[in-house]
């Protein structure tokens, strides 16, 4: 099930929960998973940010659309990154995060997401 964070109570108990959790078994993406939110905050739809719950607990997905597509965000555990899903988390992997990506390449990601679902070219 998911939540809807449609204020900053929630992204803050998100953002909270994301970096004590990558403190313990994640810093490879503790930094980037910030400077996703703020790509996120900034290209998201107001009111399409989601984010899943486990056991009453906010989880390590979250779900935006951007330009009329859902995206999908989580953590792999066995590659040790962030990855941008097209729309479900079963979708095509369509990018991925770590700490050794810049701000400027998130920047650029995120300018060139399209209504066709995927990456621009």
């Amino acid at each position: 099930m998911a939540i809807q964070a449609r204020d900053l109570d929630v992204l803050h108990r998100y953002v909270q929960g994301v970096m004590n959790r990558a403190e313990h078994h994640a810093r490879g993406v503790s930094a980037i998973a910030l400077t996703l939110l703020g790509a996120i905050i900034w290209r998201g739809e107001p009111g399409s940010v989601e984010i899943k719950q486990h056991s009453g607990e906010l989880a390590n997905v979250l779900w935006v659309a951007i330009d009329g597509v859902r995206y999908a965000f989580s953590y792999n555990h066995e590659r040790g990154t962030i990855e941008m899903r097209d729309r479900t988390l079963q979708g095509a992997v369509l990018h991925s995060f770590t700490n050794e990506t810049t701000a400027p390449e998130v920047e650029a990601i995120f300018r060139s997401l399209g209504r066709s679902g995927r990456l621009a070219a």
